[in-house]
């Protein structure tokens, strides 16, 4: 199995992680993108960046959270790989890396949200021995796309 890097991406550098935000949603513009880092960014977001020597192949976003039902957790965001790494274990070497960094932070666990229509995803996740719990709902107010 090859190794792959992980590193964290700072505000700084995360113009290399606007495409593949716009692979889970093309219709939010750039500029929105942007602003909306900037605030994840400035309120606790850290970003994962999972390398293929340079080559940045992944992202999974990562908040550290706390809630009454788990305590302090990370809360993992986004989470994409590149299309040519899928089912080349890069996943599974991304998950290793955050359960060590979660537990190296003082972590309980982590948690995540995974759409219902993503069943690949549905199924690596139950593979990484996470339960389903709920259902994520969410109401609109307005939109900036």
């Amino acid at each position: 199995m090859q190794d792959f890097s992980f590193r964290f991406i700072n505000r700084e550098q995360s113009s290399q992680i606007i495409p593949f935000f716009q692979l889970l949603d093309s219709a939010i513009p750039v500029d929105v993108l942007n602003q909306r880092l900037d605030e994840m960014y400035a309120n606790r977001f850290n970003c994962l960046g999972i390398f293929d020597q340079d080559k940045l192949i992944g992202i999974c976003g990562i908040w550290v959270l706390y809630k009454y039902y788990i305590g302090k957790h990370l809360e993992l965001d986004d989470v994409i790989i590149s299309a040519d790494y899928r089912n080349k274990g890069v996943g599974k070497q991304m998950m290793q890396f955050i359960e060590s960094y979660a537990k190296q932070n003082d972590c309980m666990g982590y948690e995540l949200n995974c759409y219902v229509h993503n069943a690949p995803g549905v199924k690596f996740w139950a593979n990484q021995n996470m339960v389903i719990k709920g259902y994520h709902f969410q109401k609109k107010f307005q939109t900036n796309e």
